[in-house]
């Protein structure tokens, strides 16, 4: 028999159980651990809460956490309550899985200030991440300044603008819902260095901005380059890039119909922060395009904004004995190996790129490296002997089917409409397990 665990149960720790089933069949045993008591990951914490369809693909999930040789192990910290190098004594591989958490810093002048977050934790705090929970953005002023030009920047505009009926059939936490409804910003301003032939953003997400009831959307027609260059992009962009234009001619009187508007501000690098205590103001730079970066004119200009979000980027959270590439903010590996028995799939692999669909033929391809070095099974204990260790030490344990009631739970209390309310404390999870 092979043992496998698997740090982490978003959307690459699953694709990694089912290749696991694919590859070794009934000849395989896998545990998928989890800091939390609840599974899935981004998919919970880091989807739009009013993007429930793309949620459903937990479905898909749940039929490998069902099967009879996948184990969910939740609530328990891997390098803290149990390390890696004792997993590799239980385990015959062990794969990391655990995403990129951690917001990329801005890394310019004041931004320590207050007010001041990353989207890491400001997508944690209206999904419900107990980690930020008390997160308390103060949405009293009347600008935001979004920094980024990928598919998070669209979500954080989105959400600060929607209405309460716009968030109907979501599942945005209370919390949040009763912050962002008591809101006062009027004006969402999306930051980036370089232009709109550069951005990450994808036509869907992009066209979700023209349909808000109070909101609309902008672009300063001069920022848009000469539209035959468009049909040198890729097509997707090229999508984005005529959703942009549409932006661009809508009109002045049909902007002022509508009480917020979402500014996109092209060729804008941001250079300091500015406020006692709190952010006050943004110093941005303009930029120019060569060679694809962007690099600074000189001309520089303030942005009076109470709200930063930064949507930079995110890192892989260290774990201790593990390698780690600090530049590029993910485990040190080649092609998912980082040492034997040791390896790392999807974000924690890679980096923050692609889609949720793109860790699936990443999950496939580090069991099949797996296949490659483990040629016969060994005599490691695998669940087994992680049962004896978690009961040594009186850890308590989360399974599946403890998760199941917590779902039944969070569905029971939820508002009307609502496919749940969220748990935001770990402690009132494992409450409802109980």
């Amino acid at each position: 028999m092979l043992h496998i665990a698997i740090i982490g149960s978003g959307p690459a720790g699953y694709y990694t159980a089912e290749a696991a089933q694919k590859q070794w069949g009934d000849n395989v045993r896998v545990d998928i651990f989890d800091m939390l008591p609840v599974p899935y990951g981004l998919i919970r914490f880091g989807v739009a809460p009013d993007h429930q369809s793309i949620k459903g693909v937990v479905r898909r999930y749940e039929q490998t956490a069902l099967s009879e040789n996948v184990r969910f192990v939740g609530n328990v910290k891997v390098g803290q309550d149990v390390s890696v190098d004792e997993l590799l004594t239980l385990y015959d591989a062990v794969v990391l899985a655990t995403g990129a958490p951690r917001d990329r810093q801005l890394g310019i002048p004041g931004d320590h200030l207050g007010n001041v977050h990353g989207s890491a934790a400001f997508v944690g705090w209206y999904n419900g991440h107990p980690e930020f929970t008390a997160l308390d953005p103060d949405l009293s002023g009347h600008t935001a300044v979004v920094i980024g030009m990928g598919n998070v920047a669209l979500d954080v505009a989105r959400i600060l603008a929607k209405t309460g009926d716009e968030f109907a059939g979501s599942d945005i936490v209370k919390h949040a819902l009763d912050r962002l409804m008591a809101s006062n910003i009027r004006r969402i301003i999306i930051l980036g260095r370089r232009g709109p032939h550069q951005i990450m953003m994808t036509p869907k997400e992009l066209g979700e901005l023209g349909h808000l009831s109070r909101a609309t959307p902008w672009v300063d027609p001069r920022d848009l380059p000469d539209q035959a260059d468009d049909a040198l992009l890729e097509p997707g962009i090229r999508k984005s890039v005529t959703q942009l234009r549409s932006f661009a001619a809508i009109s002045e009187s049909r902007r002022a119909e509508l009480p917020l508007e979402i500014e996109f501000d092209f060729f804008a690098s941001p250079r300091a922060l500015l406020g006692t205590g709190k952010v006050e103001a943004l110093e941005v730079e303009r930029t120019r395009i060569e060679a694809g970066r962007a690099i600074g004119t000189g001309e520089s200009y303030l942005i009076q904004a109470s709200l930063i979000v930064s949507c930079i980027g995110y890192q892989t959270t260290p774990i201790a004995g593990v390698p780690f590439d600090e530049r590029a903010g993910r485990f040190a590996n080649d092609e998912g190996r980082i040492l034997t028995g040791l390896y790392c799939v999807g974000w924690a692999r890679r980096g923050p790129s692609g889609t949720i669909g793109t860790n699936r033929p990443d999950g496939f391809g580090v069991v099949e490296m797996i296949a490659e070095d483990i040629t016969s099974a060994s005599s490691k204990q695998g669940g087994r002997g992680f049962d004896a260790l978690a009961g040594a030490r009186k850890l308590n344990v989360v399974t599946f089917q403890d998760w199941k009631k917590i779902e039944v739970a969070e569905a029971s209390r939820a508002r009307d409409g609502a496919p749940r309310e969220k748990f935001v404390d770990v402690a009132e999870m494992i409450h409802a397990r109980d």
